[in-house]
């Protein structure tokens, strides 16, 4: 199924198109709970504007990193349908992802994950989708709904890049360690 908008057909993905996400993650604290243990590293990052840097610049750099692993190819935006935030295409099936989560996935790519969207749950100017993969599957950035932090797996050099930028300030995790930031709880 293909829809409209800026003047473009837009794929709209399948369960099979994240089949791969919903048969590799478990449910818990870890990391895991929205990456599978698939990648090479993992980090965490904490989305509130708390940070040294507003959240729409955070977004912006960690869409910078992504872009530099991932070049020309498409990406998979999902959009997280709590029926309270914005999903960007309102009347498309939906995938269902870690506790049967509905999402709207999208095939479109990097500007158009950092301007589709016009208001997101957890921070106050967020817009970035809950969850975004390159069509090769390299890295994989998911928000679970109910966290203030997102998760992230994907090649080394990936998760340092995250970490070193002060925009970002990434915090890299181990499989078998919780995934929330220092100081903040599960809820």
């Amino acid at each position: 199924m293909e829809v409209a908008k800026d003047g473009r057909a837009w794929r709209i993905g399948t369960a099979s198109d994240v089949a791969w996400i919903a048969e590799g993650t478990t449910s818990g604290f870890a990391v895991t709970a929205a990456v599978p243990p698939v990648f090479e590293a993992y980090a965490t990052y904490f989305e509130l504007d708390d940070y040294p840097s507003p959240v729409n610049v955070q977004e912006s750099a960690v869409v910078h990193h992504l872009v530099k692993r991932s070049g020309d190819q498409p990406w998979w935006l999902g959009f997280l349908d709590t029926g309270a935030h914005d999903i960007v295409f309102e009347h498309v099936p939906k995938v269902a992802l870690y506790s049967d989560w509905p999402y709207v996935l999208v095939e479109a790519g990097p500007l158009q994950a950092l301007i589709w969207r016009t208001g997101h749950m957890r921070a106050q100017y967020g817009v970035l989708p809950d969850l975004l993969f390159p069509a090769d599957r390299a890295w994989l950035v998911s928000a679970l709904w109910d966290d203030t932090w997102t998760c992230v797996g994907g090649p080394a050099d990936l998760i340092r890049s995250l970490q070193q930028d002060p925009r970002v300030q990434a915090r890299p995790v181990r499989l078998d360690e919780g995934a929330a930031p220092p100081g903040h709880e599960y809820l």
